[in-house]
């Protein structure tokens, strides 16, 4: 699941459900019904074993069960930084050098993790870490900026680059079906896609910047807007199950939002949410400080003066990852939340 964006996309789109929001057409009203609350137990944090050598770690992402979990860290070594790649299953810890800021983006159930990094001509070279070691992935020849962004139980990966010649983004699969591939999908132009479901159900937004339309890619192919009524624009985040969450320009103010992908209708989410980290298939939404059902949300414990915590990835156990800083940043777990 994951993550905090990274972004593409190409040609026109020939389907009607995402031109829905810009051709008036109606739209799904807000869901009447959130999630089946949850009785909530006894919250606690505790830190993540990390290398004793290094200045700066952290937990990115949390696959669906809770088990696997990917992070980085940075070593000092002499006047330079030396990268580290993080796998957990578990408190099971293995390191990997990484070149310069290789970043984990997402991992499944499988504890394959997928991230992004540099190679020799700057930016863009995404990369699968699987069986105990990191293999590139490959890219689109004509375009720069590649990078991945979600993987789901399959194996299928989504991603976006840029065209070299107009600068505009496209969406990308890495199908598990065909490894070594990676193939342009027929998407809205300037689409990024976001995330991936376990049925192969994509979510992105398109459009320039600050102007974004949010969309929903069916198995099938069939695209469907992802909007509220009145939004200027949506930007949505990420997706599990058969939610998605992200946010909506409502009269110049950024409002926080859950999609249900089933029907198109939404949830206005507890504003005091710092930001979006991520969201599991039973609806559960943490970002900053916080971890949210529906409208209402709770603050998460090892936060306080001077001490900043930050939830990025939810697994649909509960369990949350991500980072505390005092004085040191450490990676973090919380259950019972």
């Amino acid at each position: 699941m994951t993550r905090t964006a990274r972004r593409r996309t190409l040609a026109g789109i020939t389907t009607t459900g995402l031109l829905a929001a810009s051709l008036g057409v109606a739209v799904a009203t807000p869901a009447t019904a959130a999630p089946r609350p949850v009785a909530l137990g006894t919250c606690k944090i505790g830190t993540l074993p990390y290398p004793a050598d290094t200045y700066r770690a952290d937990a990115n992402t949390i696959d669906p069960t809770g088990r696997f979990v990917a992070g980085s860290a940075l070593r000092k070594e002499g006047t330079d930084n030396q990268y580290l790649l993080l796998f957990w299953d578990g408190d099971r810890l293995t390191e990997v050098e990484a070149p310069s800021m290789a970043t984990p983006a997402d991992v499944n159930a499988d504890g394959v993790v997928i991230g992004n990094g540099w190679s020799e001509s700057g930016p863009g070279q995404p990369w699968r870490y699987r069986d105990g070691k990191v293999e590139q992935l490959p890219v689109v020849p004509s375009s720069t900026g590649v990078s991945v962004i979600a993987i789901n139980k399959a194996g299928d990966i989504v991603g976006s680059g840029t065209d070299v010649d107009t600068g505009e983004f496209f969406a990308l699969r890495w199908p598990a079906t065909r490894p070594g591939t990676v193939e342009v999908l027929d998407a809205p132009a300037n689409a990024q896609p976001m995330g991936i479901t376990a049925n192969g159900t994509i979510v992105g937004f398109a459009g320039e910047f600050a102007s974004w339309t949010s969309w929903v890619r069916r198995p099938n192919g069939r695209f469907d807007a992802l909007t509220v009524p009145g939004a200027q624009t949506a930007q949505v985040s990420t997706a599990a199950g058969h939610w998605a969450i992200g946010n909506v320009d409502l009269n110049g103010s950024w409002d926080k939002v859950r999609w249900n992908l089933r029907d198109g209708s939404y949830t206005m989410l507890d504003q005091r949410l710092q930001w979006l980290g991520d969201v599991n298939a039973k609806g559960v939404v943490v970002g900053g400080d916080r971890v949210a059902r529906g409208a209402t949300s709770r603050l998460l414990p090892g936060g306080g003066e001077g001490v900043a915590i930050g939830a990025r990835s939810i697994s649909d156990t509960g369990t949350i990852v991500g980072f505390r800083n005092a004085e040191r940043v450490t990676p973090v777990r919380w259950t019972g939340c």
